[in-house]
């Protein structure tokens, strides 16, 4: 079912960032600027409403890619998102039945962002209860493990990355 949804289907708009809003992502990922994706899905081991979803698209995109294409900067995206997970168990979680589901409505800010503050002083802002908030850790760490074949060719075919994707593969192992 994820292999279908396509980027515009994503309200970025009205999932958060570390920083705001995530409207600018789609753009960051056309332009392969991994340092200010990692800093807009990630900050001090928190996953934000929006990392299962770059991960999703920049994963896809991944599997396209010819191993000796992949730079440094994208490899320490997935590790930044690697390091949050590091000492959860994910598999204690109970998640959101499906990915698909933390774009219902109830999950998802308002589209207008003159309130955002007054929402995140709430005890439980849009989509940071403990279920969906638990299903942003445990969808990413899916994500990832579904690719550690897509990691392990690059290891093998990248001497450039190679330490940074033995690094991912082995943070990988030791969540799940």
């Amino acid at each position: 079912m994820l292999n279908e949804i396509k980027r515009s289907e994503i309200p970025w708009g009205r999932l958060t960032t570390a920083y705001g809003r995530g409207s600018e992502l789609p753009q960051l990922m056309d332009q392969g600027d991994f340092g200010e994706i990692a800093n807009l899905i990630e900050h001090q081991s928190t996953l934000w409403q929006v990392t299962p979803w770059v991960l999703l698209f920049m994963l896809r995109d991944l599997k396209t890619k010819a191993p000796e294409d992949v730079m440094p900067e994208e490899i320490k995206c997935y590790l930044c998102v690697t390091d949050a997970l590091s000492g959860r168990d994910v598999s204690a979680w109970e998640p959101v039945p499906q990915m698909r589901s933390l774009l219902d409505d109830a999950f998802l800010w308002p589209e207008d962002e003159e309130e955002d503050e007054v929402l995140w002083e709430e005890e439980e802002p849009p989509g940071y209860a403990e279920q969906p908030f638990t299903s942003y850790y445990y969808y990413s760490y899916q994500l990832l493990r579904d690719a550690v074949p897509v990691f392990e060719n690059i290891q093998a075919h990248n001497k450039d990355v190679a330490d940074l994707a033995s690094e991912l593969l082995e943070q990988i192992k030791d969540i799940g």
